[in-house]
């Protein structure tokens, strides 16, 4: 025995579980695609992480419930935009649907032909690596083709935390060990 008592597990509500997820501050992505037919797709997702250095991966996840589910689950690339805290608008313009979301937008084009946001603090571009089944959700995983980084400095990034958008407070550094890049299972 290792002294611990059996997980039990308690009934819990769909709202409770998102509140609980909301505790995990995320950063803001728009994730933008061109669909087979050649129409801009985009969507405010914040359900984007990196899985892999080697190779190259990052994934998200899109509802099926999505309106434009369909062209989404064909892309064969798609561009990972990460917001700026200004970008709050354009966060909430891309989480709507049976709207425009392009509207008033005039992105660049990256080289997978994905529609990029200018005003982003980066790009990653990626090509389709492969898609999993994720319950009520897709998870795409993209392997990255190419990085558009803006020079930036002074820009600081959107957060989603507890249903909220949100800022990052003053810019005090916890301290990290320095050694943290070479941890095997961590950063």
């Amino acid at each position: 025995m290792n002294g611990h008592s059996p997980a039990t597990t308690s009934a819990f509500s769909g709202r409770q579980f998102r509140d609980v997820l909301g505790l995990f501050a995320t950063g803001v992505t728009v994730v933008t695609a061109m669909s087979s037919d050649g129409i801009r797709l985009g969507a405010t997702i914040s359900s984007f992480s990196s899985v892999s250095l080697d190779p190259p991966l990052v994934l998200f996840s899109l509802s099926r419930r999505a309106t434009a589910f369909k062209a989404w689950s064909a892309v064969e690339a798609f561009a990972v935009n990460i917001l700026a805290e200004h970008q709050s608008a354009a966060s909430t313009q891309f989480a709507r649907a049976m709207t425009d979301k392009w509207d008033g937008v005039a992105p660049e084009y990256g080289a997978n032909r994905c529609p990029l946001l200018t005003e982003a603090l980066a790009s990653i571009e990626c090509s389709s690596y492969q898609k999993y089944d994720g319950g009520d959700h897709l998870i795409f995983v993209g392997r990255v083709d190419r990085l558009v980084v803006r020079n930036r400095e002074e820009s600081r990034p959107l957060l989603f935390f507890r249903g909220k958008y949100r800022r990052l407070g003053a810019e005090q550094a916890i301290p990290t060990p320095a050694d943290a890049d070479q941890w095997l299972h961590g950063w």
